[in-house]
């Protein structure tokens, strides 16, 4: 038209507007076979008699029409233009997802029968797929070409709502609020542009009627929450005051980049000064032989062997920082002739702050020169392995200066994967914030331990320059130390 056209409408839940083509169809009796055919026909005419619909373009499809029906039945899986419908689809099409009358079943009641042989299409239809029963309503536009109103091709769907049995109200597309209206461009030769907006217009909820469902809700949640509370109890085991208790279970995810297959990991936990663990808890294990797959240039071994620790710190030196638990392991391969091969050694230190950490180690292993070490580790199996896995690091037990380890030699391996969920407990945690702030202990700072390592890091290299400084300091001759200090 000359201007610009539009209309406004009001549209209830499953609220039926009709179509310029649905009054054409069910205005004429021989077009009417099924109860609600007959029963459009009848609204119809009453609505001819009262003067005519007042909606024009915009009308609706209400649960019990067909177009509903076929919708559900015309859904593309993909946004392919060309895309084929799989065995699955076709078969889950006859699937109803709407108005299915499921019964429910009693608990005490024994079923006679557990397998059926011979279900039948609808047992099928009810217990293939486990769906929520959904009401559909469709806010259609019939946007053809001025004045030439009433053709199915023009019929574009506005608005989707469904309900489902849980009360769940779903509309798609969303409220416009401040997005700005939503646009549809026709296909035609003038390829004209619709614009529309969609608002909730249903009537806002009395201050007194929020008042009561929030009680009703609060009320709810309340008693489910002491329902859970029941269920879980408050018999809580609690570490004693001053001690911190860490758990980690733990995966080792896979080995990749070591030269032999049949692989499997030894490792042990090695505990430092004041902490301990209880007696029945394991602090080493060997995880299955797992044979390797080729995954892009690695051959990898997928272990995925799951450990638990549980450990206790016990806070003696108000000043000293803690040192963390140790995991030092050992990948060997065992081949079908019995030949036994060290692939790789290494270590890591448990994270020092919780939650969830993936870490891939990198691995090396002792090496002896020669052809006729490397011929019989390839015929016989064997190779030079550490009689210690401690020496990997520098051991608890060493006293001395300083850790030679010249002549060792050794070569680079593969890597292995290690997926760690680490808790912490300690009664510090509980304290108030200001108890915390004064951090009068170290278990008081342990709430936010994630940079314990580097704190740990940084005054051990402060002691180490300060140790350095004294042995200068004393090999000086005390002459000249006296000298300068009386010019300062």
């Amino acid at each position: 038209p000359p201007e610009a056209e539009e209309e406004e409408a009001e549209v209830g839940w499953q609220e039926k507007l009709f179509s310029q083509f649905e009054v054409d169809l069910y205005l004429n009796e021989s077009a009417c076979q099924t109860p609600l055919d007959w029963q459009y026909h009848e609204e119809i005419r009453k609505l001819e008699k009262a003067g005519g619909r007042k909606n024009c373009r915009i009308f609706t499809y209400t649960d019990h029409d067909r177009f509903t029906n076929l919708e559900e039945l015309c859904q593309k899986v993909t946004d392919m233009d060309d895309e084929v419908p799989s065995y699955l689809v076709e078969r889950m099409v006859n699937v109803r997802r709407r108005r299915q009358d499921r019964r429910p079943v009693e608990a005490t009641t024994l079923k006679s029968k557990i397998i059926t042989w011979e279900p039948s299409e609808e047992f099928i239809k009810n217990n293939h797929v486990i769906n929520t029963p959904v009401q559909t309503m469709y806010i259609m536009g019939d946007l053809g070409p001025y004045g030439k109103l009433g053709h199915r091709e023009y019929e574009n769907v506005l608005c989707t709502i469904k309900v489902d049995g849980n009360g769940v109200i779903t509309v798609k597309p969303d409220f416009t609020g401040t997005k700005g209206p939503y646009r549809i461009e026709l296909d035609g030769e003038k390829r004209e542009v619709w614009e529309y907006t969609i608002e909730n217009a249903s009537a806002q909820v009395q201050p007194e009627e929020e008042e009561r469902e929030q009680r009703v809700f609060r009320d709810l949640y309340g008693r489910h929450r002491d329902y859970l509370s029941g269920l879980v109890g408050s018999d809580f085991e609690m570490p004693l005051p001053g001690t911190l208790r860490l758990f980690v279970n733990g995966e080792i995810v896979s080995a990749q980049g070591y030269e032999y297959d049949n692989l499997y990991v030894h490792f042990f936990v090695e505990l430092p000064n004041q902490w301990s663990s209880s007696p029945s808890q394991p602090l080493s294990g060997v995880t299955q032989t797992c044979a390797t797959k080729k995954v892009g240039w690695d051959n990898v071994a997928y272990f995925c062997y799951p450990f638990t620790l549980d450990m206790f710190y016990a806070q003696e030196d108000e000043d000293s920082l803690p040192q963390w638990p140790v995991l030092y392991f050992e990948v060997l391969s065992l081949d079908f002739w019995q030949r036994y091969r060290v692939e790789g050694y290494g270590s890591l230190v448990l994270p020092a702050s919780p939650g969830v950490h993936k870490l891939t180690i990198p691995t090396w292993r002792p090496v002896e020169l020669g052809t006729v070490a490397e011929m019989r580790r390839f015929f016989i199996g064997g190779s030079p392995e550490l009689e210690d896995l401690t020496y990997i690091r520098i051991p608890l037990t060493f006293k001395g200066k300083r850790l030679s380890r010249f002549g060792f030699r050794t070569e680079t391996t593969g890597r292995v994967t290690f997926q760690l969920y680490c808790l912490q407990q300690s009664k510090a945690f509980l304290e108030n914030n200001a108890l915390r702030q004064r951090m009068q202990s170290v278990l008081d700072r342990l709430g936010g331990f994630s940079q314990q390592s580097s704190v740990y890091n940084v005054l051990e290299a402060f002691q180490r320059a300060r140790r350095r400084m004294q042995e200068a300091r004393e090999s000086l001759p005390q002459d000249l130390i006296n000298t300068s200090a009386s010019s300062v």
